[in-house]
Order: C-alpha cells, then sequence, then structure tokens
C-alpha cells in the first residue's frame, strides 16, 4: 500500500532530500511551498501524514493546523521545524500536531516517526463502528468505506454529519453552501444522489430523513 504524504516545505533543496527519500520507502510524497498551496492539496488530496514547516513565505505554518481543526480535518502533523523554543512547541501541540521535529531532520528518525504515525491512523479505523457516518482525512466514510461523491455532495452531508440527529432546514443548508447550491432543484438532485450511494430507500430511508417542509436528518 502507497501512503500519500503533504510535505509543506518552501526550501527547494530540503523538500527534494525528504521526498527522494521517503519515497524510496513506499511513500507518494506531494510538495507544498506556501500555506496557500498547501491548503489547496488538502481540499483535494488524500492524505495520510502531513509534515509541516512553520517559517513558511506567505502565511505562518500555524495557518495550516488551524484550517485542519476549523474544518475538522483528521489528518496527522508531524512539524519539522528550525525553531526549537518552548513556546513555538506548545503551540504547535496545541493546535493538534501529533509531533514536533527540529531541523535539521534525520531522514532515518521521520520515517521512523511517521510510521508510527499510521500504525496509530489504522487503529483508529478499525474502532470506527459499522453503519456509522465518519469524517476522516478529509474523506467520508459509511460503513468503513470512503463515499465517492462529487464535491457538492460531500459538503452537503458533510454539513449534515455535523448536525447529526438534528434538523437542518433547507434554507440554513442553501444558505451556507449558497456557493455551491444554487436552487431548491439542485438540493433535491443531490440529495437523491446521496441516498443512492449510502443505499438508502428513497420511500423509506434510514439514514437520510426528509422532514417534510422543514428539512433533512441525518440518523445514525
Amino acid at each position: 500500500m502507497v501512503y500519500n504524504i503533504l510535505l509543506i516545505e518552501d526550501d527547494e533543496f530540503t523538500a527534494g532530500l525528504i521526498k527522494d527519500f521517503l519515497e524510496e520507502y513506499n511513500f507518494k510524497v506531494d510538495i507544498a511551498t506556501t500555506v496557500t498551496s498547501a491548503i489547496s492539496n488538502i481540499k483535494f488530496g488524500k492524505y495520510s501524514i502531513i509534515l509541516l514547516d512553520i517559517n513558511i513565505p506567505d502565511f505562518n505554518g500555524f495557518e495550516v493546523l488551524s484550517f485542519l481543526n476549523k474544518n475538522k480535518i483528521n489528518i496527522p502533523v508531524i512539524v519539522a521545524s528550525a525553531y526549537s523554543d518552548k513556546n513555538t512547541k506548545l503551540q504547535a501541540f496545541k493546535l493538534g500536531a501529533v509531533d514536533y521535529m527540529i531541523k535539521p531532520i534525520d531522514p532515518e528518525e521521520l520515517e521512523a516517526r511517521i510510521w508510527v504515525h499510521i500504525k496509530n491512523i489504522s487503529t483508529f479505523v478499525e474502532k470506527i463502528e459499522k453503519k456509522v457516518f465518519q469524517l476522516f482525512n478529509g474523506m467520508i466514510l459509511f460503513q468503513e468505506k470512503s463515499l465517492k461523491l462529487t464535491k457538492t455532495e460531500f459538503e452537503i452531508l458533510k454539513y449534515l454529519i455535523e448536525n447529526k440527529n438534528s434538523v437542518v432546514k433547507r434554507d440554513e443548508l442553501l444558505k451556507c453552501l449558497s456557493s455551491i447550491i444554487q436552487s431548491d432543484r439542485s438540493l433535491d438532485y443531490h440529495i437523491k444522489n446521496i441516498r443512492i450511494k449510502i443505499g438508502d430507500n428513497g420511500a423509506n430511508p434510514r439514514y437520510l430523513i426528509t422532514e417534510y417542509g422543514i428539512g433533512y436528518k441525518l440518523n445514525f
């Protein structure tokens, strides 16, 4: 199995060395040299681990951790930084980093630490109950399998998961997702497709319930 890693590092020489080393050990490494490009990669890619430098040209690297927290994306982040002071380390851990390494990085030690966190991910996934929706690594899992969703379907289902067992009004969905849902008819179309992908009977749904005249409720 190939594991995908996002390396956020503006020093192209250092990034190239790490990428070449890790790809010898069955990893696929994408490099982002700015926070802006890193966030774009996270939105549209699927990663097992993020390696994060703090000193990035466009924004502070901590912005990546803040973005992950805000969007409830559970990707382990290993910070690799030249900053060795206690306050920087504490800030990284408070924002959700799982590990912190001080540059210069020993590639063999980095590889060993990556495997530790990948094993932790595997243990976590094994504990996910069947027939439960789960936001994980920028994906939506259903019955322990990743759902193949369009971007719009993903955002709708993600919003419903975050408000599980509560009725979400149609107007609320349309307002919150107005940039990608243009009309009531469009929302109906995407809800129908989501039901098909989770095997829900439209006439008698088990998970995605329509509260007629009000909105939708995701039960699990």
